[in-house]
């Protein structure tokens, strides 16, 4: 799957997005699939509205401390509390790396370190892409 394929969430008019929402490869998609039906519906809900509000509320979306560039989109559902890690790439494009269930107050480092590096290797790959 190459990089620039993108998985849309919602088909909606350009002119109603303040950014755009894709997938890099299948890290997000895996995780996802393996959601029950009410959590995958949060979600899509929550990513829609990442992709419509000019500012989104901090409960939604917030950005990772120590995390460099990263951001959270949070998630909750009953007492489960989801957390997808993502990162804008050419300012209104938001790239959606990878997901886990929060079972600790704090952001596990391994769960950091493992969106870090899918970040650098969508990074990678898009500097070798533009050679």
């Amino acid at each position: 799957m190459s990089l620039w394929t993108t998985y849309y969430i919602f088909v909606m008019s350009i002119e109603n997005k303040c950014r755009e929402v894709i997938f890099y490869k299948n890290y997000f998609v895996i995780f996802l699939n393996g959601q029950n039906n009410k959590v995958k519906e949060k979600i899509l809900w929550t990513l829609k509205l990442i992709e419509e509000l000019a500012v989104i509320p901090t409960v939604y979306f917030k950005h990772i401390k120590n995390g460099e560039s990263l951001y959270e989109i949070r998630i909750q559902q009953g007492t489960d509390i989801y957390r997808i890690f993502c990162f804008f790439d050419t300012g209104k494009l938001v790239v959606l790396i990878n997901g886990f269930v929060k079972k600790t107050q704090k952001i596990p480092n391994s769960e950091i370190e493992k969106a870090l590096k899918i970040k650098k290797e969508y990074e990678t790959e898009k500097q070798a892409n533009a050679q």
